[in-house]
């Protein structure tokens, strides 16, 4: 079993906001596999799949951003999944460029409040990651009024293909291996 895990908030009201675009990249990931991701289970709305021999579970935290570690701590335990080879999560991430995607296997949170939660939740750093780039706020604008606002008609477009490359790359991460995705889908951007 893979789990896939966007990060978001639920509700209308924040769907377009750059905290979403985990949540983005599940859709995108959905529609590819044919799966509706509409289950209401372990804090989240879950949807399931098999890509070859692999079942995969997408999820969409249900808690709200900063208590994303209790729907993904739910499902680790349930299911007895190896953080560093069975999670992947997908999140914005303000260091990067709109429209950037990198990959990783492992690290700190680097600030962000969902990532905090689920390693608090985990006791562990060590579950891999594709950060799609939101930028950083404009001079005099705070951080909290960024990440829930929404981007610019430019800005969008491009994450919105990096949502898309995230999805691709979780299909293939399944397929061959995350390392390998990392090679593949590392540094881009639009």
């Amino acid at each position: 079993m893979k789990v896939i895990v966007g990060l978001g908030n639920p509700g209308p009201k924040y769907e377009q906001t750059r905290h979403n675009v985990g949540f983005w990249a599940i859709d995108r990931l959905a529609a590819k596999l044919s799966v509706a991701v509409t289950k209401a289970k372990f804090q989240a709305l879950i949807g399931e799949s098999r890509i070859g021999s692999e079942t995969v579970l997408l999820m969409k935290p249900q808690t709200f951003m900063n208590l994303s570690g209790q729907a993904v701590s739910e499902v680790a335990n349930y299911y007895r999944l190896q953080p560093e080879t069975d999670i992947v999560v997908i999140y914005d991430d303000m260091d990067f460029a709109p429209g950037q995607l990198k990959l990783r296997m492992r690290g700190s949170s680097g600030g962000h409040n969902g990532i905090k939660s689920i390693v608090a939740h985990l006791h562990t750093e060590a579950f891999c990651r594709m950060r799609i780039g939101i930028g950083r706020p404009a001079p005099g604008t705070d951080v909290v009024g960024h990440v829930l606002g929404v981007f610019s008609q430019a800005d969008k477009a491009r994450v919105e293909k990096a949502a898309d490359a995230a999805s691709e790359a979780a299909l293939y991460s399944i397929e061959h291996g995350f390392e390998r995705a990392m090679n593949e889908f590392n540094q881009v951007s639009f």
